[in-house]
C-alpha cells in the first residue's frame, strides 16, 4: 500500500509489515517535522495485514485494548481498516463472551513472546503440557479453554483487558457513518459487544456488588502498578527456572516488571488456566474491583446506548446499566477523603490505599456526582499527580512509597491514560485543562518518537518506540484539534491509507 500524499507534498511509499510482525516502515523519528505523517507511518509499519501489533519487537501479536485504541486513531487514516482491526479481535471472542487479551499470530514463532500459545492452551497445542509454567515440550493437552468456549482454530490467551471496545466501535462508525452502514459494521459487532458486556456484568461480578472484577494484574492493563503489590504478596511465585522471559530480549530490565512480580503473574495465569478459565466457584488468588475497568465499562455502556439507537434497538437498557454501574462505582470505590477511586481487594474486602491513575479514569463516566468530579480534578492538580505543573499524568503517586519514574506502570506517564483523562475532563466541562493535556500528548508523543511511555518528570522516552496506541491516540487528538500539529503537511489527509 502507498500513502495518500498531503496537499502540496510528494507521495511517500509506506509498506505494510510482514505477517510475522517484523520489518515494515520505520517509526517516525523523535521530533519529526511532520508528526501526523510520522504517526501514520508507525501505524502502517505495525500493521500485519490483518491487525496492528503494539510494537514490532516487544509485543508481536494483537492485544485487546491496544487494538481498540489503535482503531480510534486509525479511523482518521482508514475507517475501513479501523473496522477490520476491531472485527479481527472480536472474531477471537470466546463462547462465554470474553474477549481475550491476546490473539496470537500463527506466523510468529512461539518463542518470540512469553506466555505464548503453548502456555495458555486456549485451543490446545501440539506442544501443550497438562500443567506447569513453561512453554515448550510435553504431550498434547486438552484445550484449557474448551469449557469456556475458546475458539477451536485461533490461539488466544485466557484473560481479558479493560472494555474500551464499544466506545472504539462507536468512534470508528462516526468516522464514516454512511460507509459503516453500507458494510453493516455496527450490526456485526453489536451482538459480540453485548456478549462481552454480559460476561463482565455477570461472570465477573465476583464481589456481588455489581462491579466487574479482574483475576490477574494483566487484566487491568496496568500490569505492575503498585496498587497490586499487596494482593500479589500473597502469591507464591512460579520458580524462576520454570519459564523464560522473552520481554527482556527487547526491553530494558529497568523499564520492565521485576522477576519476582513476573513469577507471580505466571503462577496466577497457570492456576486460572488449570481451572479451565472458570470464574465462578473458584478461589481466585487475586480478585480485585478496579476503577479503570469499571469506568471503561460505564463509558462503553454509554456508547452501546448510541450504537443501539443507530440500529433501531432500545438504548434505554444501556443507559440504565451505565447509571447502575456509576452508582455502584461511587458507593464501592470512591474515597471522598482522598479524592480518588480506590481498587478493592475482594480477598480482604478492603480498599487498596494507593494513588494510581486508574483511580482518576472514572472521569469518563458522564453521570458522576459533581462533588466527585471536583474531588478528582483537585487530586489531578494536587501533590500526588501535579497536572498543570507537569504536562502529563504519572501512572502512580509522585509521592508514593513505590514511585519509580522508569518502571512500566509504577510511575511513568502513559499516553492512553492521558487520552482517557482528556476525554473525561472535556466531558465534565474542564475544557482548559483538557486542552492543555491534549497539547502535552501531542508534544510528548512526537518528541519521544511515539514512545510506549515517558518519564513523568522529564518526558524522556521509555519502553518501546514507535508504539501503536501512542501514535493512534495522538492522531485522534490532533484531528480533534483541527489537525493543528506543528510541521508542514501535518493534519488529516496526510498518510491516509486504503
Amino acid at each position: 500500500m502507498t500513502a495518500v500524499p498531503a496537499k502540496g507534498r510528494g507521495a511517500t511509499a509506506l509498506t505494510a509489515a510482514p505477517a510475522d510482525g517484523t520489518g515494515g516502515a520505520e517509526p517516525g523519528p523523535a521530533g519529526a517535522a511532520d508528526p501526523w505523517r510520522a504517526a501514520a507511518a508507525v501505524l502502517l509499519g505495525n500493521w500485519t495485514g490483518a491487525s496492528t501489533v503494539p510494537s514490532r519487537t516487544l509485543y508481536p501479536h494483537q492485544w485487546s485494548w491496544d487494538s481498540a485504541f489503535v482503531a480510534v486513531g486509525l479511523r482518521h487514516l482508514s475507517p475501513r481498516r479501523a473496522q477490520r482491526e476491531l472485527e479481527m479481535l472480536l472474531g477471537a471472542q470466546w463462547g462465554d463472551g470474553r474477549i481475550p487479551h491476546i490473539v496470537f499470530n500463527p506466523a510468529v514463532p512461539h518463542a518470540a513472546y512469553f506466555p505464548g500459545p503453548d502456555f495458555w492452551r486456549s485451543a490446545g497445542s501440539p506442544a501443550a503440557r497438562t500443567g506447569g509454567y513453561g512453554g515448550a515440550g510435553g504431550d498434547r493437552g486438552t484445550a484449557a479453554g474448551a469449557r469456556a468456549g475458546a475458539p477451536a482454530h485461533t490461539q488466544t490467551s485466557g484473560i481479558v483487558q479493560p472494555p474500551v471496545h464499544a466506545l472504539a466501535a462507536l468512534l470508528v462508525h462516526r468516522a464514516d457513518p454512511a460507509a459503516s452502514a453500507r458494510r453493516g459494521f455496527l450490526a456485526r459487532v453489536h451482538p459480540r459487544l453485548l456478549a462481552w458486556h454480559r460476561y463482565l456484568a455477570e461472570d465477573r461480578d465476583l464481589g456481588g456488588a455489581g462491579l466487574a472484577a479482574i483475576v490477574h494484574p494483566w487484566e487491568s492493563g496496568m500490569d505492575n502498578s503498585p496498587c497490586w503489590d499487596g494482593p500479589l504478596a500473597r502469591i507464591e511465585p512460579a520458580p524462576a527456572a520454570s519459564f523464560r522471559r522473552a520481554d527482556l530480549d527487547h526491553g530494558d530490565p529497568a523499564d520492565r516488571p521485576t522477576d519476582l512480580d513476573y513469577g507471580r503473574y505466571v503462577r496466577l495465569a497457570a492456576d486460572y488456566r488449570d481451572a479451565g478459565y472458570a470464574d465462578a466457584g473458584v478461589a481466585h488468588g487475586f480478585a480485585v474491583e478496579d476503577p479503570c475497568v469499571n469506568a471503561l465499562l460505564i463509558a462503553s455502556e454509554e456508547a452501546m446506548a448510541e450504537i443501539a439507537a443507530e440500529l433501531g434497538a432500545d438504548p434505554g437498557v444501556h443507559r440504565e446499566r451505565a447509571a447502575r454501574l456509576t452508582e455502584a462505582l461511587v458507593a464501592r470505590l470512591w474515597d471522598a477523603g482522598a479524592g480518588i477511586f480506590r481498587s478493592r481487594d475482594l480477598r480482604t474486602d478492603r480498599a487498596i490505599e494507593e494513588y494510581g491513575v486508574a483511580g482518576l479514569t472514572p472521569l469518563l463516566a458522564s453521570g458522576l456526582p459533581p462533588a466527585v468530579v471536583r474531588g478528582l480534578r483537585d487530586t489531578l492538580a494536587g501533590e500526588h499527580f501535579r497536572l498543570g505543573e507537569l504536562p502529563l499524568v504519572a501512572s502512580y503517586d509522585l509521592k508514593g512509597r513505590a514511585f519509580d519514574r522508569t518502571r512500566y506502570w509504577r510511575g511513568p506517564a502513559w499516553f492512553n491514560t492521558a487520552w482517557l483523562l482528556e476525554r473525561g475532563l472535556r466531558g465534565h466541562g474542564a475544557a482548559g485543562t483538557a486542552d492543555a493535556l491534549r497539547r502535552a500528548v501531542l508534544d510528548g508523543a512526537a518528541a519521544s518518537g511515539f514512545a510506549e511511555y515517558v518519564d513523568p518528570l522529564t518526558g524522556a522516552a521509555r519502553g518501546a518506540r514507535g508504539f501503536s496506541w501512542t501514535a493512534a491516540l495522538a492522531l485522534d487528538l490532533a484531528a480533534a484539534d483541527g489537525g493543528a500539529w506543528p510541521g508542514p503537511g501535518a493534519g488529516p489527509g496526510a498518510g491516509a491509507v486504503a
